[in-house]
């Protein structure tokens, strides 16, 4: 990817994190940022503890490592004149402009196959049949399902608390740009890949959009809880004040787990023989192990189940999270304008020759 130039006009989430894909695999990637609006308009997003006067923000950090900053007014003659000179010679170009907006900026898809025809565009909108609607996150969630099933109950609804929705179509977009790559390596010819927020949101609904789909079901707020197995998701406060969550996903599972926290005889109860019943019975089952659980600090419970081969986890705080040494080794850091920046490596996945 060392040849490979990438210009990024998008702003905020979704194209960003696309550009700093290719800049981790080590392109060369210019983000072009507006500066008749002061840039992308992220820097400016920052948190109550945030210095005010920094030129960035953390929310701009998180997906802008690794890039050369470019400040140009696409609807200025000579700064149009300067990005045509360079997407004449790149490989990828990532947008995220409002329809209406591609004449004005010049990103019209035949003048830019016309300046380029070896270009991969990559394009994210938000709505697949509503190009000039403005996209948000939160109101994707709403609107394809995620905030209906995300909370404890109907009155109390909850949205994911990371621009998911963003983060989706980022990925649906990357896979379609290296594809894109592929077929051009092979064809000569560059391509148009188009990704809307919404339809990468559906895609995300996986097997609640086919509980849906193939019985009817209309999933529910559940918290943490797994509509179709139990104990999966529920939480338990251990003897330290520690807490713990079960991803219990089988009978023979489930008979582990009991045998370690010394209730051996649920399984054979009729209440929790089976899966089906677990689920059907779930609040009780809860209770019965929320008694045994509270006897345990959390340290040798969570070894005692993973050395019974139990599916459970602490119920860790983010900086906890950030503290494990798996997060430590994708940390990223860098100076963006003269400002100390960190973030998570967008890519969690590695590529060995053979």
């Amino acid at each position: 990817m060392r040849d490979l130039l990438v210009l990024e006009t998008a702003a905020v989430l979704a194209g960003p994190a696309v550009g700093m894909f290719f800049a981790e695999l080590g392109a060369r990637v210019i983000k072009i940022e507006n500066k008749r609006a002061g840039g992308d308009v992220t820097r400016k997003w920052k948190l109550p503890v945030e210095d005010p006067a920094s030129p960035v923000s953390a929310y701009f950090s998180s997906v802008n490592w690794g890039k050369e900053h470019r400040w140009l007014d696409l609807k200025d003659a000579a700064d149009r004149a300067v990005f045509d000179a360079m997407l004449a010679k790149a490989d990828v170009l990532i947008t995220n402009h409002l329809a209406d907006d591609a004449e004005k900026l010049g990103l019209q898809r035949d003048r830019l196959r016309e300046l380029n025809p070896r270009l991969v565009h990559g394009h994210i909108k938000g709505f697949a049949a509503q190009p000039q609607r403005p996209a948000f996150d939160v109101v994707l969630q709403a609107e394809t399902g995620y905030i209906s099933m995300t909370g404890t109950d109907e009155a109390h609804l909850a949205k994911l608390p990371i621009a998911f929705i963003d983060v989706l179509a980022a990925h649906q977009l990357k896979e379609g740009v290296l594809l894109a790559l592929l077929q051009r390596e092979r064809s000569g010819k560059g391509a148009y890949v188009e990704v809307s927020l919404e339809e990468a949101a559906l895609t995300g609904l996986i097997n609640q959009a086919s509980n849906q789909l193939m019985t009817g079901a209309v999933a529910k707020p559940l918290g943490t809880l797994h509509p179709n197995i139990a104990p999966y998701g529920e939480t338990f406060s251990c003897a330290d004040g520690g807490r713990i969550i079960l991803a219990v996903g089988s009978d023979a599972q489930f008979a582990a787990l009991c045998t370690v926290v010394g209730r051996a005889e649920l399984p054979t109860d009729q209440h929790y023989s089976r899966n089906a019943v677990r689920v059907q019975n779930r609040s009780a089952l809860a209770k019965e192990l929320g008694i045994a659980i509270a006897t345990w600090d959390r340290g040798p419970l969570l070894n005692a189940l993973l050395e019974a081969q139990v599916p459970a986890g602490a119920l860790n705080t983010i900086d906890a999270a950030l503290a494990t040494p798996a997060a430590q080794a994708m940390i990223r850091e860098q100076e963006i304008d003269g400002q100390p920046t960190r973030r998570v490596s967008g890519n969690a996945f590695r590529i060995e020759p053979y």
